[in-house]
């Protein structure tokens, strides 16, 4: 999935939106294509403004075709309580990223299918509107047929119906990570009570694809259609690795199976009493051990948030001495900060607080603080468990 060069457009429910840079690229082709096809249907000169302007409609309401299937993914996830953490739109559509993944075969298959089942009502809407304002000629415009006599709003309609129904054949194709490819996965999961060999299944017949993909993309573009067999070849490609480093994480989360925080976090780590003054805090704690962060505890052993350096140094001397180092934490609780000791090992390998941070607190049930967790002794973990 796409991290570099995102940024946020808007926040949905809690969840941040963004693009990537390659979505600007398919964009542009959109309304370039779109333009011409709509300039025919019209009959209109190079100069005109309109066709222009219902291409960039038809890309727009094609990306938020695309939003609404990846929000579909994200709030059955929600109801499932699994956060997604964004939803970024780039150039082979959208993905949804989830915070961790679902515990049961159940859970997968309803987050799995719902976003296949938005764009199927998307599709039916696109459809009933169409065939309600011009039902005669609104088939002939979901052919792409450029001499048909076709108003414009029922022009757009036609496009829509017609690229989403071709977005929901391709998704549920049983090519994980497509959402057909999860939902292959679930059934498996379901049948064998054992997610890992389900995973490793349904990306093994993602490779099969890709590999497929990538053959038919080769042929067309060398016979003639350039385009099209270039963007197949690099669909599926991008099917392959994706399907390859799930297969390859599966592996090793078999081989770390049973391993929870609890065996290899540091139990007895050196914490601040959140009632401690700045001052004590930087002198007995951070110039002492020379870390750049330590848990912060309150009275009853509860974890209350990480301290870092930084922080206690931003703190002006005159008031070091009275300002408590709960006064000067951001308030949240740390939530992203902390992991359960009892969670098991591999709901680790993708948290992306543990690689910014290096480690993470361990807490009980009850939110006292068990120990603390790095990335370095998950990686001695990893080493010693594929030795």
């Amino acid at each position: 999935m796409p991290q570099r060069g995102r940024f946020t457009l808007l926040t949905i429910r809690g969840i941040p939106v963004g693009v990537d840079w390659s979505w600007f690229l398919v964009l542009f082709l959109i309304i370039w294509l779109m333009s011409g096809f709509y300039r025919d249907v019209l009959g209109v000169s190079q100069d005109s403004v309109e066709p222009y302007a219902l291409a960039v409609a038809s890309a727009f309401g094609f990306f938020a075709s695309i939003l609404l299937h990846e929000l579909g993914h994200a709030f059955v996830a929600m109801r499932n309580r699994i956060t997604t953490s964004s939803i970024t739109l780039w150039m082979f559509g959208g993905v949804a990223s989830l915070d961790r993944e679902p515990d049961s075969a159940g859970a997968e298959f309803r987050i799995a299918v719902a976003g296949p089942v938005v764009t199927l009502l998307i599709t039916a809407a696109c459809l009933a509107g169409g065939v309600a304002i011009d039902g005669s000629t609104f088939w002939e415009g979901a052919r792409f047929d450029d001499t048909a006599s076709i108003s414009t709003g029922v022009a757009v309609l036609a496009w829509l119906a017609n690229i989403n129904a071709l977005i929901l054949v391709f998704n549920l194709l049983p090519a994980f990570p497509l959402d057909g490819g999860r939902i292959v996965r679930a059934i498996a999961w379901r049948l064998t009570s054992n997610r890992e060999k389900a995973t490793i299944f349904a990306a093994r017949l993602g490779q099969g694809f890709a590999y497929v993909f990538i053959a038919i993309g080769i042929v067309a573009a060398l016979t003639g259609a350039l385009f099209f067999g270039v963007w197949l070849a690099l669909i599926g490609w991008m099917l392959g690795g994706s399907a390859r480093e799930t297969a390859t994480r599966s592996k090793l989360n078999t081989k770390i199976e049973g391993l929870r925080v609890a065996d290899v976090m540091d139990a007895e780590p050196v914490a601040i009493p959140a009632a401690a003054t700045v001052d004590e805090a930087l002198d007995e704690y951070f110039l002492r051990y020379r870390w750049p962060w330590f848990p912060v505890v309150d009275a009853a052993g509860r974890f209350v948030g990480l301290l870092n350096r930084g922080t206690a140094d931003s703190v002006p001397e005159t008031t070091r001495a009275s300002r408590s180092v709960s006064e000067i934490l951001d308030g949240s609780g740390g939530a992203d900060q902390t992991v359960k000791s009892d969670e098991p090992l591999e709901s680790l390998l993708a948290n992306i607080e543990l690689r910014r941070l290096g480690g993470l607190a361990a807490v009980d049930a009850d939110g006292r603080l068990a120990g603390v967790i790095t990335l370095e002794q998950v990686g001695r973990a990893l080493r010693d468990a594929t030795a």
